[in-house]
């Protein structure tokens, strides 16, 4: 194995990752925006009030995710273990 090619397999693992927990991590996001913003609008400041929305968003996002992601993770570990033999 060549360095390129561990390279090659780190850059797409990172590539992976990232694309499989964005979802979750924008759904999150946007709704802690949105409580950030009605809190400041009404000036109320406790930081358990965005606790509760923004983990029954990420849940849902990861619900309605995940076949989308268990198919991404299928296919790179199906095509990572297929080149074993080419790498070697």
């Amino acid at each position: 194995m060549q360095p390129q090619d561990a390279i090659d397999l780190g850059r797409e693992a990172l590539i992976i990752a990232t694309l499989i927990a964005a979802p979750v991590l924008v759904a999150g996001m946007v709704v802690g925006l949105i409580i950030g913003l009605i809190q400041a609008l009404t000036q109320i400041q406790e930081q358990t009030v965005a606790f509760v929305p923004k983990f029954v968003a990420m849940v849902l996002a990861l619900g309605i995710s995940l076949p989308w992601v268990l198919t991404r993770l299928i296919e790179y570990s199906r095509e990572l273990i297929q080149n074993i033999p080419n790498s070697l």
